[in-house]
């Protein structure tokens, strides 16, 4: 997987079999992210600046900004934060991991992380073609966006390895697919 993290990105359209009234949208439309200032790049450190054998924790507090930098990164960020933002860690990480998992699956699911999100169906946060506001300077946000960069840069390995879903432990969908983990609230499968 190539790293998005530094990366000039182009609008992502989104099929319209997934959103027949229009592209789905962030909270503004047809607005691109603002670049970062010198001081918020300095606030946030590149993927590649960060050692690989530290643990989640400290990747964590080391990448944990409020400004993903991108549109991709800020749906990665989203699909986190609204799916396990009061789980630990290795939560955030499994549910970010199967975000990307389905990014990667050549064909099987869209090939973004907002393609991902907005497919028909699949995240129930998503409405009306459009991703909820979140504030940037909640420090769950900051932790999302930071699980986001360590999955998007392949900087730490999850236990859900392949999956690519995951349920609340509360519900019983009755899927015959291998169990791969659990984590936190979550049951992962592929």
């Amino acid at each position: 997987m190539v790293s998005v993290a530094n990366a000039t990105l182009s609008k992502v359209r989104v099929p319209d079999v997934i959103d027949p009234n229009g592209e789905p949208r962030l909270a503004q439309p047809d607005a691109e992210l603002p670049a970062l200032t010198d001081e918020q790049a300095a606030q946030a450190p590149s993927a590649p600046d960060i050692d690989r054998s530290d643990d989640l924790p400290t990747m964590v507090a080391e990448l944990r900004t409020g400004e993903p930098g991108s549109r991709e990164l800020e749906c990665l960020a989203t699909g986190i934060y609204f799916e396990s933002k009061g789980e630990p860690l290795a939560g955030q990480l499994a549910v970010g991991q199967v975000i990307a998992n389905r990014a990667e699956s050549g064909g099987r699911f869209p090939s973004t992380y907002c393609g991902v999100l907005f497919q028909r169906g699949q995240f129930s946060f998503v409405h009306g073609g459009r991703l909820p506001n979140v504030s940037h300077e909640n420090r769950q946000w900051q932790t999302a966006v930071a699980i986001a960069r360590i999955v998007d840069g392949n900087l730490k390995e999850s236990k859900v390895g392949n999956a690519l879903f995951f349920h609340a432990r509360y519900v019983s969908p009755g899927w015959r697919l291998k169990r791969v983990a659990s984590i936190g609230n979550h049951v992962f499968f592929r």
